[in-house]
C-alpha cells in the first residue's frame, strides 16, 4: 500500500477525543481509540475540515517556515489570489506583490496573470471536449483527492488542464535560470497558500511525480509582517493599480469566479464538502449531464474561506466581487492575448504531465476468499447494531465500525447498544469471585476469637 503525505497532525497532548473532527470528516478517515483521534492515511484527503471543528486546536496544518528560503540563491514568492482579499479594498495587489519583496523574497510573481491564461485554455478544452459531462475543475487538491477516494468513476472527467501555481512555477524556474545564470534548483517557488492541501499538491501532486513548487507559506503566518511592509497608496495611483489586475485571474479566489469572468452559461459552482458531495453523488447517478463544467473548491466561498487565511470569509469574498465588478464598469480587461494561449494550447503547453489515477484503499483481506468471509462478516455485524450512527464506539457509522471490528481495530463491546451484555458479564464474574472463600484460614480463626471474645464478655 502506498505511503502518503499528509498536511495535518494530531497533537495527542491537546486532543481529549471528543469526536467533533470525526463527525465533520467527509471520508470517515477519523477514528478515536483510547480517548485520542486517529487518522486513516489512504482515506485522509486533507480538506483541514477537522482543523476547524477541533475545539482545541489538536489538529495542526503543515507549512513550510521562513527559513527553508534560505537554502535558495535566489526565491520567488507566488501568492494565491485570496491573498488580495485579506486587506482593505484601497490596497490593491501591486501593492501586496511590492510588500511581498520586503519579506525577504527576491521576487513576487503575480498569479492571477497565469489564472487568466489558464482561463482561456480551459475555455478551449471546452470548446473542443466530446466526452461525458460535466467537467469538473482541478484547481482544489482536496475535490481531485475527493474524486480519487470516493469518486473514482468521475476520474476521466476531471479536466486535465494544468493549474496556475504549478504552471508559473515552471515558468519563473525556466526564465530567472537562463535570466541568472543559475540551475533551475537553486531557484526556490514559494506558494502563499490560504489552506493547507496545496502543502499535498507540492509534496505529493496527484497526477505527477514531482512538483514545480518547492513549499508553501500559511497566509496567516505573514500576514502580520506584511501588514507592516505595505506602503500607503500614492494619490493618483488607483487608476493605474486596477488597470495592471487581469481581471480573468483575480476572480480565481472566490467561488464562481472562474465561470463569471468567462461567461461561462453552462456550469455550475460549488463550494463546501458537504454541497459537492451531494453534486457528485448526483452525477454518479446520471444527474446533471447538462452542465458542461463545474467549479469546485472544498472550502466555502472558494479560496477566500481557507483555513490559513485571516479576513472573514464573506468580507474576503465581497472585496474580489466588487473589484471584479470595478474593473468591469472601468472597462479595464487586462488579459492575456488569447491569440498566444490558442497558440500554447495546440502545443500541449497547459495540459498536465502525468494522469490521474484511483487512489485504492485497503482491502479487507489480501486474500481473495479470506476478504469475502470477512465481507460476510462485516455484513452480520452491521446487522446485529443500532444502525443510529451515534459514533461514541470511536468510528462514524455502524457500518465502518463494523469494518474496523472485522479488522480487528474494534471489539463489538465498543458499542454502548452491546453494554447491557458486557455488564452481564462482568456482573456473573463478580459473583463467581464472591463465592470464592478469600482467606479461609484467617477467617475460621477470625470468627472463633471473635466466639471466646463474646463468651469472655459474657
Amino acid at each position: 500500500m502506498k505511503q502518503y503525505f499528509h498536511s495535518i497532525q494530531i497533537d495527542t497532548e491537546k486532543c481529549d477525543g471528543r469526536m467533533k473532527c470525526m463527525r465533520v470528516c467527509p471520508t470517515q478517515a477519523i477514528r478515536v481509540r483510547n480517548g485520542k483521534a486517529t487518522i486513516i492515511e489512504e482515506k485522509c484527503i486533507d480538506c483541514g475540515e477537522c482543523i476547524t471543528a477541533c475545539p482545541h486546536n489538536a489538529i495542526i496544518p503543515l507549512t513550510d517556515p521562513f527559513g527553508e528560503l534560505t537554502k535558495f540563491r535566489h526565491t520567488v514568492s507566488i501568492p494565491s489570489p485570496a491573498l488580495y482579499a485579506q486587506f482593505g479594498r484601497e490596497i490593491l495587489p501591486e501593492k501586496i506583490l511590492s510588500g511581498i519583496k520586503k519579506l525577504g523574497f527576491n521576487d513576487a510573481f503575480d498569479l492571477a496573470i497565469t489564472c487568466g491564461e489558464v482561463s482561456f485554455a480551459i475555455q478551449e478544452y471546452l470548446r473542443e471536449y466530446k466526452g461525458p459531462k460535466p467537467l469538473i475543475s482541478n484547481v482544489c487538491p482536496t475535490v481531485v483527492r475527493l474524486i480519487q477516494v470516493k469518486y473514482p468513476s468521475l476520474i476521466e472527467q476531471v479536466i486535465p488542464i494544468e493549474t496556475p501555481r504549478e504552471l508559473a512555477a515552471r515558468e519563473i524556474k525556466k526564465n530567472k535560470s537562463k535570466q541568472l545564470g543559475l540551475k533551475e534548483k537553486e531557484i526556490g517557488t514559494f506558494y502563499l497558500t490560504p489552506c493547507p492541501v496545496k502543502m499535498i499538491s507540492i509534496r505529493q501532486p496527484a497526477e505527477k511525480g514531482k512538483s514545480y513548487i518547492d513549499g508553501a507559506i500559511s497566509i496567516s503566518d505573514i500576514y502580520a509582517s506584511l501588514l507592516s511592509a505595505l506602503e500607503s497608496p500614492e494619490k493618483g495611483s488607483y487608476r493605474k493599480a486596477l488597470e495592471s489586475i487581469c481581471i480573468l485571474g483575480i476572480g480565481w479566489a472566490m467561488v464562481g469566479g472562474i465561470c463569471r469572468t468567462l461567461r461561462l452559461k453552462n456550469s455550475l459552482a460549488v463550494s463546501g464538502l458537504g454541497e459537492i458531495l451531494k453534486v457528485f453523488d448526483d452525477i454518479e447517478r446520471g444527474k446533471l449531464r447538462n452542465i458542461d463544467f463545474i467549479e469546485a473548491y472544498s472550502c466555502h466561498q472558494g479560496c477566500v474561506g481557507g483555513s490559513l487565511t485571516v479576513e472573514n470569509l464573506y468580507i474576503s469574498y465581497n472585496k474580489i466581487l466588487k473589484l471584479i465588478e470595478t474593473l468591469e464598469f472601468e472597462k479595464i480587461k487586462a488579459c492575456p492575448d488569447i491569440r498566444e494561449v490558442r497558440k500554447l494550447y495546440r502545443q500541449k503547453y497547459f495540459f498536465i504531465e502525468g494522469k490521474l489515477e484511483p487512489r485504492p484503499l485497503k482491502p479487507l483481506d489480501k486474500d481473495l476468499a479470506k476478504a469475502i468471509k470477512k465481507r460476510k462478516e462485516k455484513e452480520d455485524i452491521y446487522e446485529s447494531l443500532p444502525k443510529i450512527d451515534c459514533g461514541a464506539c470511536g468510528a462514524p457509522t455502524c457500518l465502518t465500525f463494523a469494518e474496523d471490528i472485522v479488522k480487528g481495530e474494534a471489539r463489538l463491546t465498543d458499542c454502548i447498544f452491546n453494554l447491557p451484555q458486557k455488564f452481564a458479564e462482568l456482573s456473573q464474574e463478580i459473583s463467581e469471585l464472591l463465592d470464592k472463600p478469600t482467606f479461609p484460614s484467617r477467617t475460621r480463626s477470625g470468627a472463633k476469637k471473635t466466639s471466646k471474645k463474646r463468651k469472655a464478655i459474657k
